[in-house]
């Protein structure tokens, strides 16, 4: 099984010098917990809810003040879109990440999360 068939397709993305806030609002609003962080029309790295969580704790801290290249893991892990649905998720289990991008050449055309990979282990 191919991860084009269980990837998000076009998934939304954000700027680096959008705010956390801004970021955390569009996760909220569209019920996602991962944006690709795009520059020059390329994948940066992603912004998880839980890198924005984490830096909410810390005392101080401003979501309308700090921007997204404060947040972002720049660590990508990239797939085409016929990789082998298993192979991305022993990835995803050897690196510990919620989630990789999938990309045609340079372009973004997905992005596959543990969730994604929950809803093709309970097919």
């Amino acid at each position: 099984m191919n991860i084009e068939s269980y990837m998000s397709a076009k998934p939304i993305t954000i700027n680096s010098h959008q705010t956390l806030k801004f970021a955390l609002n569009t996760m909220r609003d569209n019920g996602i917990r991962h944006l690709p962080v795009m520059e020059n029309g390329r994948v940066r790295g992603v912004l998880s809810e839980r890198d924005i969580r984490f830096l909410e704790s810390v005392e101080r801290v401003d979501l309308n003040e700090l921007k997204v290249d404060d947040a972002y893991s720049d660590d990508l892990h990239s797939v085409e879109p016929k990789a082998d649905i298993r192979v991305v998720c022993q990835l995803m289990q050897d690196h510990k990440v919620g989630s990789v991008v999938v990309q045609q050449g340079q372009e973004l055309i997905g992005i596959f999360t543990w969730i994604d990979a929950l809803k093709y282990i309970t097919k």
